[in-house]
This record gives structure tokens, sequence and C-alpha cells, in this order.
């Protein structure tokens, strides 16, 4: 089960993510819960695959958004970075980024259990 604590102990900048939710914890733990299922993870790998950096920014930009809004600040690292490089359009071989977003989400799901 998705606690407090838990997020907290992922790295999560707790104050911040409650100030955005008016200090309700049940409620930003719901919103945690959605990212779970969030099609944006699956779209940037999709698209990256298919060298469609339009799309890959698209995708990348959406999951930088809820991220950063949830303050799940292990997670932002690499979508920023993702993000951003694929904003300038840079032609490069993303694996490594890919990656490091893959297992942070994976700890991320983790505090799920």
């Amino acid at each position: 089960m998705l606690t407090i604590e838990k997020l907290k102990d992922y790295g999560a900048d707790i104050d911040e993510a409650l100030t955005r939710c008016m200090g309700k914890e049940d409620f930003y733990i719901m919103l945690c819960g959605m990212v779970k299922d969030d099609k944006n993870f699956e779209g940037l790998k999709t698209a990256l695959a298919e060298n469609d950096l339009k799309k890959g920014f698209e995708a990348a930009h959406a999951l930088k958004g809820v991220v950063s809004n949830l303050a799940l600040k292990p997670l932002l690292e690499p979508v920023v970075e993702i993000t951003e490089l694929l904003r300038s359009g840079t032609e490069m071989d993303y694996t490594e980024l890919l990656d490091r977003i893959e297992k942070e989400k994976n700890r991320f799901l983790d505090l799920f259990n």
C-alpha cells in the first residue's frame, strides 16, 4: 500500500506535492496511483523505437508535467533530461535514458506493494 512515508523514502518532495494538493494526503496518494497506468511511458518507448522524435517529445513532455506536479523527484530527473533532448530534436541513442526512466518507474511502482 502506498503511503506518504514510502513516497518520502523514495525521494518525493512531499511538502511541495501536498502544497499542490491543498494538504490532502489521500488526494495526493490517489494521484500517484494514476501514474501507474500512464500510457505516456509506453508511448515514449514506442515513439523512440520508431525514431519519431516529435511523438517522443509529446509523450515525455506529458510525463514531465505529471511527475513534476506530483514532485516525484527521482523519476523527474531523467524525464526532464529526455524531454529537453527531444525538444531540441537531438538525434541520439536514447536507450540509457529510457533505462533510467524504466528503473525509476519500477522503483516507484514497488512502493505500491
